[in-house]
């Protein structure tokens, strides 16, 4: 007999199926959406919460943590991807999508929350074979336990150039936002180092739900009795939810009375509201309408003066959720499906206009966190000509002593002033106005005429607004 043959022979092992975590299985598959279909997070984590509420799977604690996963993830996606690139023998783009998500996800517990390492290596494992299969799932095993060797901070010390050597890219990897983004948003801040980290610091914090009472319909202060509730800085109708919440689970909110809108767009709107006119203050237009935030503020500030607001908006889809939050509105309003850069009205017809124009959006980045690794230079290319032929469409629609609005949601000196000083430089007839002091009591707007807010400073989103009259 050999001795081989000798020695006693270890039971098999047996086979043991991967226990389903339904949270962290939900946060995959938002993350997969995101990844596959271009959605965004904030319109498919809350029907998946939603169904496994239902279903019975979660609880408050779960949906807290799988909205923390999904959305740490994915603001910190360029800081991970660096690290893991450290930790596997190919290149990034050599990864399946798939698995990239489960490290990703493991990343996040082990760097940026305080799940213990054990557990958080474990629970990605056990993701992995529910999700991938077992062979992977040993890849994952692997790859975590590299990167559990270090925290942090550790981390960027080894993956991110010195500050001295490449600025740019050093805040790129450290703030997980792309390199042109951190160039560009530099370059619209102005100033040092102190001011754009702080901004891209701000842009990786969670932002808390903002509502907004619509005037002549509810009331900051029926808002404030809601749990945690506190009033906005700067805008008179704005509630702020410090501790998050289900702004759905609002009497006000389901009532349409209030909505959820940034206080940033609160303020664009009422900025416009409050400018000075020449003449009567009886028509007013939104020209991008959708989704109806700004325009259903609007129509209640139309309202309570005796005016009528038109909200026209391209998509009809779009123009749908713009008449869903109109709807009930006290004064006189329309919606209507059309483009704007070939309007049905006649020229000279208002008395106030708002185009808030289709941008990059890199002011929202606190809010759509993927955004900012979907967007790529070229992009502003594609939207310079739309924002221009909108803007020129708004100076148009306005009557002389009329005002004009122009408010992006994002900070681009591309998309801001660049657009306003050519249409300036075309049209003789068009003057700026002075916006800052229309909104007392915010502070460090700028240097004017126009304003920039901030996530940093201000607490919104970087909206930029710009008023001009039509002067002849």
């Amino acid at each position: 007999m050999s001795e081989q043959s000798r020695r006693p022979q270890r039971p098999a092992k047996p086979y043991r199926r991967p226990q389903k975590d339904p949270v962290r299985v939900l946060a995959f598959d938002a993350l997969r959406a995101v990844d596959e279909r271009d959605a965004y997070a904030n319109l498919v984590l809350p029907p998946l919460l939603r169904k496994a509420r239902e279903n019975g799977d979660f609880d408050a604690r779960d949906a807290a943590l799988a909205t923390e996963l999904v959305y740490g993830t994915l603001r910190r996606q360029g800081t991970y991807d660096a690290i893991i690139a450290r930790c596997v023998d190919r290149p990034l783009r050599e990864v399946d999508p798939p698995v990239l998500d489960v490290l990703s996800l493991g990343a996040h517990q082990l760097l940026g929350t305080r799940i213990p390492t054990h557990a958080a290596v474990s629970a990605s494992v056990e993701l992995a074979r529910v999700v991938l299969g077992d062979g992977r799932a040993k890849f994952v095993n692997a790859v975590l336990r590299k990167i559990a060797q270090h925290d942090r901070d550790g981390w960027l010390e080894l993956v991110a150039p010195p500050y001295d050597e490449d600025p740019e890219d050093h805040l790129a990897v450290v703030h997980s936002h792309p390199r042109w983004v951190v160039s560009a948003l530099w370059d619209s801040l102005g100033g040092g180092r102190a001011g754009i980290e702080e901004l891209l610091a701000a842009d990786n914090e969670r932002p808390e739900v903002t509502l907004v009472a619509r005037p002549g319909r509810a009331t900051a202060e029926e808002l404030l009795t809601e749990d945690a509730a506190v009033a906005g800085d700067w805008s008179p109708y704005a509630v702020r939810l410090t501790e998050g919440g289900e702004p759905g689970a609002v009497a006000a909110v389901r009532e349409g009375r209030a909505g959820v809108q940034d206080e940033g767009s609160q303020l664009v709107a009422l900025a416009l509201a409050n400018a000075p006119l020449d003449g009567p203050d009886e028509t007013w237009l939104d020209g991008c309408a959708g989704p109806g935030g700004k325009a259903a503020l609007l129509a209640a500030l139309a309202a309570e003066r005796g005016a009528t607001l038109l909200a026209a908006e391209k998509q009809p889809h779009r123009a749908g959720l713009v008449a869903k939050a109109l709807a009930g509105n006290p004064g006189p309003y329309q919606v209507i499906t059309a483009d704007g850069t070939r309007p049905p009205w006649r020229s000279g017809t208002f008395d106030r206009v708002l185009m808030d124009v289709p941008c990059t959006g890199l002011g929202a980045l606190r809010r759509r966190p993927e955004a900012r690794w979907r967007r790529r230079p070229e992009d502003l290319d594609n939207f310079a000509p739309l924002q221009r032929a909108l803007l020129r469409t708004a100076l148009d629609s306005v009557r002389v002593g009329g005002v004009v609005g122009y408010a992006t949601c994002s900070p681009h000196l591309a998309e801001t002033r660049a657009v306003v000083a050519d249409l300036l430089k075309q049209h003789p007839d068009a003057e700026l106005i002075d916006a800052r002091p229309l909104l007392p009591g915010v502070p460090d707007l700028g240097e004017g005429p126009d304003i920039q807010l901030w996530p940093h400073t201000h607490g919104t989103d970087a909206m930029y607004l710009a008023l001009i009259r039509r002067t002849a």
